[in-house]
């Protein structure tokens, strides 16, 4: 089978991506004899659409998995996988720029070998990558495995590069891909995004970011750290908007300290091409134009909707993705959807859960909704911000009276320890109870220390409960029981402080 034009984008061409291809795209694949008729057609092979196919053949389904592109989707290709490996990469320079602070002579003029970073990338995204293959699927969970463009000619018909598949009920898990910007001139420059700054060999000397969330920031800071000079442009006059601002600023600061330049509040009028150079123009009077070898868009997701055959299907769809309920159907009741191309949520763990609660709708007795779901997330910069449920002004926005504890890193022993005691857990209850409403920490590793608090909601554990978990001495998951500690002093109020001393002095 020949492969999508779009593979030809996955460079170089070298035994670590061959391995990975023969695993997430084979060459010499061969489409199966469709069935007569499958209990669940996934269209799209990302997170959402390897659970959604997995979890329904796990329950006994006849399951056909359709992908265009490469199987694992863009956590394992161009996402999750190769960014967090680099990200740990760049961490090492941190560790020598603070090695002098903890006791090491260290000598002058190391750098990164940013060809050794990016190959050893490469190195671990093929080995991670059987587990999301083609046969893995087809031999381990008995998937019928199309690698081919699909479109629905009808309500309960689907065409793959001319092979009719007919079914039951179908998934879609097309996803989502980076969104181009309304910049003159940026598309005819040439720009980096997720799905091709994974394939550099060679370190840009000069890198312009364009996006200040969580993609820009986390790969402007990796790059900076890589020995790039970054320049992050956001239009917003801080980054990270949607965290709170406490925790944004705290990152905006380790930016900063690691050497990215930072442009807020600006406005792009347009981009050109000198050369071998891109010069981003700036809105205002007496902005001096910014020449780069290279520019990385990092704002916003585009779903993946086109050529799918949607009105065929009776799925109403717009430029937000494939329309769907709380339960994910569609308009169509037959056609459910799950993952970016149809949520707000445009996470790997969310896209994976909303498929389990698809597939469920689909075949199976019951009725799962997706925002009875208790989402976390997680920003992978240095220090990481993670949050789940509310953030103080949505809870005041809804009309929820709120009670904030905060607890700061530089009182947490092993944070001191440690150096990395700038930060904070901050946990959001009901005022007037223990009940958790929301929670953020910014942390070294915030995104392993926020599943404590999740649980806790999940399981309907107030504050109180959190205070009475013991935790090994030292760790810095002990911020959480801190912060829960500051609840307890809240409940000795001045009567049961009397009373305490009354009981005191009668007993003494």
């Amino acid at each position: 089978m020949r492969l999508p034009a779009r593979n030809a984008a996955l460079d170089p061409t070298e035994s670590f991506n061959a391995d990975l291809l023969s695993h997430v795209h084979p060459p010499d694949w061969t489409n199966p004899t469709p069935a007569d008729r499958y209990h669940l057609v996934v269209v799209g092979a990302g997170t959402a659409g390897l659970i959604a196919a997995s979890f329904a053949a796990g329950a006994g389904a006849r399951v056909a998995l359709v992908e265009r592109h490469l199987m694992g989707g863009d956590c394992l290709n161009v996402g999750c996988v190769p960014s967090k490996t680099i990200i740990r990469s760049s961490r090492v320079f941190a560790e020598l720029r603070d090695a002098a602070s903890l006791g090491w002579r260290m000598p002058p003029g190391a750098e990164a070998n940013f060809g050794a970073v990016m190959e050893r990338m490469r190195r671990i995204r093929a080995r991670i990558s059987p587990h999301d293959s083609a046969a893995r699927y087809r031999d381990e969970k008995g998937i019928d495995v199309f690698l081919g463009s699909a479109r629905f000619t009808g309500e309960s018909r689907l065409d793959v590069d001319g092979t009719a598949l007919r079914f039951k009920k179908a998934v879609i898990a097309t996803g989502a891909r980076a969104a181009s910007l309304p910049i003159a001139g940026l598309a005819e420059a040439g720009v980096l995004t997720n799905e091709s700054v994974f394939n550099l060999t060679t370190r840009p000397r000069r890198l312009a970011v364009i996006g200040g969330g969580p993609i820009g920031a986390e790969l402007a800071q990796a790059f900076c750290r890589l020995g790039c000079e970054v320049t992050l442009l956001e239009v917003m006059d801080h980054i990270l908007g949607r965290e709170d601002p406490d925790a944004a600023a705290i990152v905006q600061a380790a930016l900063v300290r690691d050497g990215v330049r930072l442009r807020l509040a600006c406005q792009i009028e347009r981009v050109e091409r000198q050369g071998d150079h891109k010069v981003v123009h700036l809105a205002g009077d007496g902005v001096e134009p910014l020449m780069v070898d290279e520019v990385l868009v990092g704002v916003g997701r585009t779903p993946n909707i086109e050529g799918l055959g949607l009105d065929a299907a009776g799925v109403n769809h717009d430029a937000k993705g494939v329309t769907v309920d709380d339960a994910l159907q569609t308009s169509n009741p037959r056609i459910y959807a799950a993952g970016d191309v149809c949520m707000a949520w445009k996470f790997t763990h969310a896209a994976e859960d909303a498929a389990r609660i698809a597939v469920q709708n689909a075949l199976l007795p019951g009725r799962r909704r997706l925002s009875a779901l208790t989402m976390p997330w997680c920003t992978y910069t240095d220090p990481e911000v993670a949050h789940v449920g509310l953030y103080e002004h949505q809870a005041v926005e809804q009309g929820v009276p709120v009670t904030t504890y905060t607890q700061r890193w530089d009182e947490v022993d092993r944070a001191i320890t440690d150096g990395d005691d700038d930060g904070f857990v901050r946990i959001h209850t009901r005022t007037g109870s223990d009940e958790i409403i929301g929670a953020t920490i910014v942390a070294r590793h915030a995104g392993e220390m926020i599943s404590e608090i999740t649980v806790a909601m999940v399981g309907g554990l107030g504050l109180g409960t959190l205070a009475n978990v013991i935790h090994p001495y030292p760790t810095q998951a002990d911020a959480v029981r801190r912060a829960a500690f500051q609840y307890s002093v809240t409940r000795v109020t001045p009567l049961v402080k009397r009373l305490l001393a009354l009981w005191l002095k009668l007993t003494g």
